[in-house]
């Protein structure tokens, strides 16, 4: 019973900051300047049940846009989403401050492509053709480098504060 206790008080720390950041969202911020690709990469890290990092998620996500407002491609955002955690979770062993840097570009470029994917596919600013789809494309680069850098700001802030909170209350034991 003391295992399960001390589980659950490690599991605190990491769900509440992941709650924070989705909820930065509600905050006034440029286009595409959130945490939520930095919450997909990280949630691996922090969880060890891809389960449990997919619902932190859909719940974060979900409690967020209960306030914003739901939108016509959501199903491709949560998808990207998704397949974000799964990837990271596989290799979350991997995450370190040298290898932050990659896996944050890398899971940029897959919100990219596929939400924006559903942007050109249920959306009607855009040609249902190839040309559409290229200019969907590249109509949303400006936003690209939003995101780029808002998931290195919140990855490595997340990773930080996750390492440091570790160190502190291991200290304090």
């Amino acid at each position: 019973m003391n295992k399960f206790f001390s589980d659950y008080k490690k599991q605190i720390f990491p769900v509440g900051l992941i709650l924070i950041l989705a909820l930065s969202r509600l905050i006034p911020h440029p286009w595409n300047f959130t945490p939520v690709i930095a919450v997909a990469i990280m949630s691996g890290y922090f969880f060890r049940n891809i389960n449990f990092s997919y619902a932190i998620m859909l719940f974060s996500m979900l409690l967020a846009d209960f306030f914003i407002g739901f939108y016509s491609h959501m199903l491709f955002v949560y998808s990207s989403l998704f397949l974000i955690v799964l990837i990271f979770f596989k290799i979350s062993k991997k995450i370190n401050y040298k290898n932050l840097f990659i896996f944050s570009f890398f899971g940029s470029v897959i919100f990219f492509l596929i939400s924006n994917f559903g942007v050109w596919l249920v959306g009607n600013l855009y040609e249902r053709n190839i040309n559409g789809l290229i200019e969907c494309y590249f109509m949303a680069i400006p936003f690209f480098k939003n995101t780029i850098i808002s998931t290195l700001i919140f990855s490595y802030s997340s990773l930080i504060i996750y390492k440091s909170s570790n160190k502190y209350f291991a200290t304090r034991s």
